[in-house]
């Protein structure tokens, strides 16, 4: 092990301390986590909880925690105490600090966040501290986590994304004899409903007695404290997983009812994908998924607190198709396509459209650089499906908008003047590219050209779907983890939060 280490370890910037100090502590936790998910799959429970105190007790594990709360985007936000942890003395205070003796967590700041229907997402902001603790117990609980979890769960998992939920719908519905209906289930405000009672009782956890408290900690809005009876605390590091907890089992249900050893149960053709309180269920018909599998799954809603949304729950044909994470899967004349929805697409133009509103004055390089990292970022979210022809039609529809933006800002200049200020050519095949839009940033003394990215030169690349029994604490998957880094190109993190690293 050290030796791999050290042969990693050659950079320069591993020089400084504080990174050798966070690499170190990294491989400790490491090892205590694949400790827990041994003890755990053998069903040594007493044994999984000592090892949690263990870790959660230990110093390496409060650096990780503090180093994680300090770094992510939300550092610069503070909770209801107004303290954040920007510089470095602050952060080694903090590590000392996070002790468990005399612990209470303070309420969280209540804001609100704009969802896709217009509606309000209340969502809570704990204290440094508060982050620091869930991020601290969290590296106690997700190890068993991960252990327990639903196979085809892939929300907010670790080495798991969107592209492998889609993956799997396809698996489940590209073959001629697979499922021609499709349950699409949504759970009504699934984070601030899950009963306090059931997770204080089924929460693998060695200490309840501090999930309680950050349960129960309540919410300041408009400086009135309100108490909190049901839900996780939205916005909290640990609340993911909590909710990952209280629906697993889920899949099991169905496997129950509809074992894939007899007959009759893979006849039914049942099947789970989901993504965080998102889901579909295949079946063979709709008189199974409506009469059968619907009642099923909001009695195991119901165990939790929970219901099913009745507006955004629905059995539909594959013929028909449904939208499922910002794609489109449906069967056309046999055949199963993925493609993005056509929701997902007019939320991403009209966000487009109002970049370009809203930087009428600006340099066309700023309007670039604004741009830029929205095309990047949607394409490369959609580059897996077949997408091509999306992507052609956002490059037309962005050419149309940046014309336009351009004829206002000279409307008395020619076509051919606004070709030859805004536009370059780019060389390539068939000729190349004569309407590259661009901006000039200036460096020194110097211009130097930003070029608009386009959708369509993202290569459509097809996602290799994670093995569903993937467990990323386990050492048994963790050269199977390396090899799918090392496939895509993935450059492992500095830190010691990657079987590589250990």
């Amino acid at each position: 092990m050290a030796d791999g280490e050290s042969r990693t370890g050659a950079a320069s910037h591993e020089k400084d301390p504080r990174t050798r100090d966070l690499r170190k502590a990294g491989i400790l936790v490491r090892r205590l986590q694949a400790r827990i998910v041994k003890a755990q799959r053998e069903g040594r429970q007493n044994r999984a909880k000592v090892l949690q105190r263990l870790l959660v007790h230990s110093h390496s594990a409060r650096l990780l925690a503090v180093t994680r709360v300090s770094h992510n985007e939300g550092r610069k936000t503070p909770g209801v105490d107004g303290v954040t942890w920007l510089t470095p003395s602050k952060q080694v205070k903090a590590v000392e600090a996070l002790r468990l003796r005399g612990y209470r967590p303070l309420p969280l700041r209540r804001i609100y966040i704009p969802k896709k229907n217009g509606k309000l997402r209340p969502l809570g902001i704990p204290t440094m501290r508060d982050r620091a603790m869930q991020a601290l117990y969290l590296l106690a609980l997700d190890p068993i986590a991960e252990t327990v979890a639903d196979p085809n769960s892939y929300g907010f998992r670790k080495e798991r994304s969107c592209a492998d939920a889609i993956s799997q719908c396809f698996i489940l519905l590209a073959r001629r004899g697979s499922s021609r209906w499709v349950l699409e289930g949504d759970i009504k405000a699934c984070f601030d409903r899950i009963s306090h009672a059931w997770l204080l009782a089924h929460v693998p956890l060695w200490d309840r007695t501090i999930l309680r408290k950050w349960l129960q900690a309540g919410y300041l809005e408009k400086r009135v404290f309100h108490r909190t009876e049901e839900g996780t605390p939205q916005g909290g590091i640990i609340s993911p997983v909590l909710a990952n907890l209280a629906l697993d089992g889920l899949e099991a249900r169905l496997r129950e009812r509809y074992p894939a050893t007899t007959r009759q149960g893979r006849a039914a053709q049942v099947h789970l994908v989901r993504y965080a309180d998102d889901f579909v269920i295949t079946g063979r018909s709709r008189e199974l998924l409506e009469q059968e599998v619907k009642p099923l799954v909001a009695q195991f809603l119901a165990d939790r607190g929970l219901e099913l949304s009745a507006e955004k729950t629905s059995v539909t044909p594959i013929e028909t198709g449904f939208d499922f994470l910002g794609q489109n899967v449906r069967k056309y004349g046999g055949k199963l396509l993925i493609k993005p929805s056509k929701r997902n697409l007019t939320a991403f133009l009209e966000n487009l459209r109002e970049i370009v509103k809203g930087n009428r004055a600006a340099p066309a390089s700023q309007l670039v650089l604004l741009l830029n990292p929205k095309i990047v970022g949607w394409a490369n979210y959609h580059r897996h499906v077949c997408a091509k022809r999306t992507f052609t039609h956002v490059d037309y529809m962005l050419f149309n908008l940046l014309w336009q933006w351009a004829k206002r800002r000279h409307p008395n200049k020619s076509r051919r003047w606004i070709k030859q200020k805004y536009y370059t050519e780019l060389p390539g095949p068939r000729g190349g590219n004569q309407w590259a839009f661009f901006g000039e940033v200036e460096e020194g003394d110097r211009k130097r050209p930003v070029l608009l990215r386009k959708a369509s030169h993202t290569r459509i690349r097809r996602h290799v779907k994670i093995r569903s029994e993937v467990n990323p604490y386990d050492p048994r998957w963790w050269e199977y983890l390396a090899h799918r880094h090392r496939a895509r190109g993935v450059t492992l993190p500095a830190v010691g939060s990657h079987p590589d690293r250990l």
